[in-house]
């Protein structure tokens, strides 16, 4: 039990996982689980009560027990004791100073990464304003590497997403060209396929393939297919880079997926034994989001930002290349409207780049919730300067087959406009091999060294 005493009022929170509930953001996913403070003057009382709790209660004191689920015996099992001693003594509170302090600096946040715990991170978060989820993020640099190199300083990446609703070969095919064309890609061309066919996927695996040793272009291809489907594709010869999964924070929600850790493991084993990394082997490609825990009915009543972190406890036990946070995609009874997401979006960020992982955002919005373009273009531009490693890229920012709006190809060039941020370099240098940019990464108008391939491609 904790508790505080604001104003001559006693507040009591009865355990770890519901004082992290209170001192969490409004956010309607938290008001839906009914675990949500319940009241400003509640909320202010858990960010005072969290704010003096010790970092080692987060060892000491699980959100889930150890005995229920394994996600928390991977959590506590790979805890990094001895990187601990350096932060052990502090608050949450305090490990918000420092965080803020110009001590945590890029080399030592890396070395702490496997000290911190997705919980810790959570509760840290929850002390934070925006602006310094983004100042801290942006010291966080994790770099990643497979055909190319992604997160370096001053570099954002993209991930070129062709969805098609019929998964039709030239219409994948066309949206490649015009991604490429814009100078997205450099992240993975991946896309989400609209049939669960094992010979389609067979086949835009193959279609990628081909398109990347074509161009001999540097970067890397995903069919986005449940991991035993990649399984399957490697083991019927299929050229597979990336093995994709979507993640959550509780064995029970990705029992719901399908998974277990141990299924993962054999995806990430069956992906490395094809070797087919250049410069790199993070061969994993996790997917995640707030709110799908609650909506699988496996929260345990723990709230949504805090399981979110979770998942990312997941994704770094398996190296991954790049972790996505679709943070906008599941709908407004997670997330309510462009303030929950541009917050929930920052959150993420900072806590994926915390734990050391690859962090993306999907910048993204369903059509019945309270948001539009304006609060996406927001989110975009604090992401970019809170150093995101990739975003996405869909034609026309309206993904045909997910039926949710996204960012565009237009959206990155905006970013790298305003911030000056470059592609991969392996990538970059491709187009100037091609043509297609000058040596500062700009477009060139007209640029056509690619029609003849394309139109290969699209015959």
């Amino acid at each position: 039990m904790f508790h505080t005493t604001l104003d001559h009022h006693r507040w009591v929170f009865e355990d770890l996982k519901s004082l992290l509930a209170k001192a969490t953001p409004a956010r309607s996913g938290d008001r839906l689980a009914g675990i949500a403070a319940g009241s400003a003057e509640e909320r202010v009382a858990a960010l005072y009560c969290l704010s003096e709790l010790p970092l080692k209660t987060f060892l000491n004191e699980t959100v889930i027990p150890y005995e229920l689920d394994e996600v928390t015996r991977l959590i506590q099992d790979s805890h990094d004791a001895t990187a601990f001693v350096a932060i052990s003594h502090l608050t949450v509170g305090e490990f918000r100073d420092f965080l803020l302090s110009d001590a945590a600096r890029p080399a030592m946040l890396e070395r702490l990464a496997p000290a911190i715990t997705p919980e810790m991170a959570a509760a840290v978060s929850k002390l934070m304003r925006n602006q310094d989820l983004i100042t801290v993020a942006r010291r966080c640099r994790v770099v990643t590497r497979f055909r190319n190199t992604i997160g370096l300083p001053g570099t954002m990446a993209v991930r070129l997403q062709p969805n098609h609703p019929t998964d039709d070969r030239r219409g994948v095919a066309a949206s490649v060209i015009d991604g490429l064309s814009y100078g997205c890609g450099d992240a993975v061309i991946g896309i989400n396929p609209a049939s669960d066919s094992v010979p389609t996927m067979d086949e835009l695996a193959r279609l990628f393939d081909g398109i990347i040793h074509q161009l001999d272009l540097p970067t890397q291809a995903c069919v986005l297919a449940h991991v035993t489907t990649s399984i399957e594709l490697i083991e019927r010869g299929a050229p597979v880079d990336l093995v994709f999964q979507s993640i959550a924070g509780t064995e029970t929600a990705n029992r719901g997926f399908g998974i277990d850790l141990g299924l993962i493991a054999e995806g990430r084993a069956a992906a490395l034994s094809l070797d087919r990394g250049t410069i790199g082997n993070n061969v994993m490609y996790f997917e995640t989001g707030q709110g799908s825990a609650l909506s699988a009915g496996a929260h345990h009543g723990v709230d949504q930002q805090t399981l979110e972190a979770r998942a990312y406890g997941v994704a770094r036990a398996y190296d991954p290349l790049l972790v996505n946070s679709v943070v906008g995609f599941i709908g407004p009874e997670y997330l309510y409207d462009g303030k929950e997401i541009v917050r929930a979006g920052l959150e993420d960020h900072f806590c994926g780049k915390l734990l050391g992982l690859p962090m993306g955002v999907d910048v993204c919005y369903t059509n019945h919730v309270e948001a539009d373009q304006n609060d996406m273009d927001t989110l975009l531009t604090l992401l970019g300067v809170a150093g995101v490693n990739f975003v996405i890229g869909v034609p026309g920012a309206d993904d045909v087959m997910l039926n949710y709006q996204s960012t565009s190809f237009h959206d990155q060039l905006y970013l790298r406009s305003v911030l000056g941020l470059r592609r991969a370099p392996e990538f970059e240098a491709w187009m100037q091999r091609m043509g297609m940019t000058d040596r500062h990464g700009a477009l060139i108008d007209g640029h056509a060294p690619l029609d003849n391939a394309f139109g290969r491609l699209l015959a």
